[in-house]
């Protein structure tokens, strides 16, 4: 049985671990840390979860927790995963960060996107980007996992193939996406509160937003080339869920059939990937409450130009349902493993 902790278990990505590896036959929770609730029942915290997860939650004490444990997930703001993870990794203990902190491989783009210092840079070079479709192999080698953002999930998993065959143009990539407003976290905030979102719908960080910076490094990855992309992101008034709508120039004649067999060829061994037929699009219902990323391609005839409809849940395969396949991974488990069922219906 692999023992694990979660270090920021009261926010919506951790709490969400915490119910997500009750169904794991794998992992046994050893312990839950919470800053804000210290000495407090999780299930008091998320009373869901009374009867089924029933610890109290801890301070921080790395020295100690990491005796009892394999592996531990840390779902903490960016700038204070890189103060907790050096020590874990000292420990000799397997990380998935939840945060920004490790997801760069240059410090400076980290510091240039976030506006802040990498106290723990030694690590950046240690860190492996854990999108499981694209980096499996490194997954299952590797000691420190940095769990992707939820917007560069649902983006670079709609555009890796294109890009990957040069099939679209890397300076022409406009992303337009739509998240529910569990993506903001659970701090409270007016941005957030019910009276400023229901009834509304609104881009935010317009032309500025750090997850701009996650894609293009990963596109750039696949395509050995340069990427500049306009990524604009929108909060909608639903809890979970985003939608992107991807536009892209093609360099080259292809048709709708030929497309969506790329996709089908280039996801065939990735489970939580779910390719569309042309007619139907998908939605984000059809995937909330499950690991799923479902994919929609269309060739707009007229100008030429792709369309791809990219949804998944964004507190599951955008944060901890993609930490626990990459801990699947890193484990030499089955990667569905804690994570093989539908989402809601309806």
């Amino acid at each position: 049985m692999i023992k694990a902790g979660i270090i920021g278990a009261t926010g919506y990505a951790g709490a969400e671990l915490v119910r997500l590896l009750t169904n794991h036959s794998k992992v046994e929770i050893e312990f839950l840390t919470s800053r804000s609730f210290t000495g407090q029942k999780i299930s008091e915290v998320y009373p869901a979860l009374a009867g089924i997860v029933d610890l109290k939650c801890e301070e921080i004490d790395i020295k100690q927790q990491a005796k009892r444990v394999d592996i531990v997930f840390t779902a903490l703001p960016h700038g204070v995963s890189m103060s907790v993870v050096p020590e874990l990794i000292k420990a000799g203990v397997k990380v998935i960060d939840l945060s920004g902190d490790y997801r760069y491989s240059s410090q400076k783009i980290y510091e240039d996107w976030y506006q802040q210092k990498h106290e723990s840079s030694e690590l950046i070079d240690k860190a492996v980007y854990g999108l499981p479709e694209l980096n499996k192999e490194e997954i299952k080698e590797a000691g420190l996992v940095a769990n992707p953002g939820c917007y560069p999930t649902s983006a670079t998993l709609a555009l890796a193939p294109v890009v990957e065959e040069g099939l679209v143009d890397s300076q022409s990539i406009i992303i337009d996406a739509k998240s529910g407003v569990t993506g903001a976290g659970r701090k409270p905030s007016r941005v957030t509160h019910f009276s400023e979102v229901a009834e509304s719908f609104k881009a935010y960080k317009v032309g500025e937003h750090r997850h701009t910076s996650e894609i293009e490094q990963n596109l750039a990855g696949l395509s050995a080339k340069e990427v500049i992309l306009s990524f604009t992101p929108h909060l909608v008034p639903m809890k979970r869920g985003i939608l992107s709508t991807i536009y892209a120039d093609l360099t080259q004649k292809v048709n709708s059939k030929e497309l969506i067999e790329l996709y089908q060829k280039f996801y065939s061994q990735e489970p939580f990937a779910r390719i569309r037929q042309e007619e139907k699009m998908p939605e984000v219902k059809e995937v909330t409450g499950s690991n799923y990323c479902d994919l929609g391609i269309k060739l707009d005839k007229r100008t030429g130009r792709l369309i791809i409809i990219s949804v998944i849940d964004n507190l599951i395969k955008g944060a901890s349902g993609q930490a626990i396949q990459n801990l699947n991974l890193m484990s030499d488990l089955d990667e569905k493993e804690g994570l093989d069922f539908a989402g809601i219906i309806p």
